[in-house]
């Protein structure tokens, strides 16, 4: 996405009030004037609007903690980084707000989990050529109903930011490179456990497998990002579009695909008549 594009996803309500509830305490200590007035009432038991030792600890590994996590999903936009960073910066906050006085804390808690109910993170609404798999095991009955299609499919959750994050990548590569041979398509683990365990993935909250992206062919699974390596460990992966590309080898296989088109049967009837003519 370009920063323009960034922009624009900014005006939404979700990003700007939880930009607003991320900088709330920010904003209460240091603008000025608005402190000395409210001191009496928020800070009670501070003797000035500066930051204390403790305040200044908990920002600090804030920032360390946002930047090793922004490290780890990959994020590379604006919009990625405060999508990673919401909830730590919230979280943060909700903290430095009970420190300082407990109904406070308790009244910027009860706004986080509101405005967590009422305005979800905003899922990607572009076109796309991927088909959603909403049924159990409706994706292993395409698998073997037709194992002539290569199938790339993701593994997610709606409500994991990574997977948010991913969610335009893999729209933008099922418009690339779709064809009758080669199909791009979803599975939420969230709303379908047993799909998750089957493939292998983890639904779990700590899961560092989501997104998970799988190509199938001839019905079976070729490869997967990210993986497991020797020892059991996860590999970690970069959800851009180059890396995937890269990874899978897209342009091959789409090559593959387009060079061997699934005949039908109107066709093959074509082609006899031809022979015969001829």
């Amino acid at each position: 996405m370009s920063f323009k594009n960034d922009l624009k996803l900014l005006t939404k309500p979700y990003y700007w009030i939880n930009i607003l509830l991320s900088l709330t305490y920010i904003v209460a200590k240091k603008t000025p004037g608005l402190c000395s007035y409210i001191h009496p009432y928020v800070f009670p038991q501070e003797e000035s609007c500066e930051l204390d030792s403790r305040e200044t600890e908990i920002l600090f590994f804030l920032m360390i903690v946002v930047m090793l996590r922004s490290r780890k999903t990959g994020s590379v936009t604006m919009i990625n980084y405060l999508t990673s960073s919401f909830l730590y910066t919230k979280l943060a906050n909700l903290i430095l707000w009970f420190y300082s006085d407990i109904k406070c804390g308790i009244l910027y808690g009860v706004l986080f989990i509101l405005f967590a109910l009422i305005l979800p993170e905003p899922t990607y609404s572009g076109p796309d050529n991927v088909i959603y798999f909403r049924q159990p095991n409706s994706l292993q009955e395409e698998l073997d109903r037709d194992k002539r299609v290569t199938w790339l499919v993701t593994f997610y959750t709606t409500w994991n930011p990574a997977c948010v994050t991913f969610a335009p990548i893999f729209a933008q590569l099922s418009n690339e490179y779709n064809l009758d041979n080669f199909k791009f398509g979803k599975v939420d683990i969230g709303r379908l456990p047993d799909d998750g365990k089957k493939y292998h993935v983890s639904d779990s909250s700590l899961s560092r497998q989501l997104p998970t992206v799988v190509l199938f062919k001839n019905g079976k699974e070729e490869c997967r990002r990210p993986f497991a390596d020797g020892k059991g460990k996860l590999v970690k992966f970069f959800f851009s579009e180059d890396n995937l590309k890269a990874a899978f080898d897209l342009t091959s296989v789409h090559k593959e695909c387009k060079e061997n088109p699934i005949k039908t049967r109107k066709a093959i009837k074509s082609n006899d008549e031809d022979k015969k003519t001829n």
